[in-house]
């Protein structure tokens, strides 16, 4: 079971919000979610947790590229959403069916044209779960300029929402939708 919610800062204080996830399948998708929920371009953070397993920050603000952090990558690399995530930070290049996109020797076989022989392609398989740290990941500073340092974000226990709200000074305004 997942819960998102996003909070939006405006020039009178945070808007919260929870929000489905259900048409989220890239990390494009979840920040213009995020851009929608923006006002004047200012900082929106979706927050995702599942099940206290584990939970992922996305900061978002304008046009910038987001920020994200996860608090177990290796937990999050085995959830659909977690997975959005990891793949972005540790810089997986794979398509969903495990395709190394980068990998890609476009000559012609993509149109069905068969390899010689001696030219034949190895699959790249995905990344094994052990391959994904146990570990926090991604950008540990992405809440220090609102108020929640690298060691508080750490240090961030099973209710990490209402902590991370109460940092930002949004806890009032999320209590609302919780």
């Amino acid at each position: 079971m997942y819960f998102a919610a996003l909070l939006a800062r405006t020039e009178d204080g945070w808007e919260a919000s929870d929000t489905e996830l259900d048409d989220v399948e890239t990390l494009s998708d979840l920040t213009d979610l995020a851009r929608e929920a923006s006002v004047d371009d200012d900082t929106v953070v979706v927050y995702i947790e599942q099940e206290d397993a584990w939970f992922g920050i996305v900061r978002v603000e304008g046009e910038d590229d987001p920020r994200i952090y996860v608090s177990d990558g290796a937990a999050a690399a085995r959830s659909s959403y977690g997975e959005i995530l990891t793949k972005e930070l540790l810089g997986d290049d794979r398509d969903d069916d495990g395709t190394d996109l980068d990998a890609l020797d476009l000559d012609g076989t993509e149109d069905g044209e068969p390899l010689d022989d001696e030219e034949e392609e190895e699959e790249t398989p995905p990344p094994a779960a052990d391959a994904v740290p146990a570990a926090p990941v991604g950008d540990r500073l992405l809440l220090a300029d609102l108020g929640l340092s690298e060691k508080g974000l750490l240090a961030l226990g099973p209710d990490a929402l209402a902590e991370i709200a109460d940092a930002l000074g949004a806890a009032e305004v999320l209590e609302t939708v919780r």
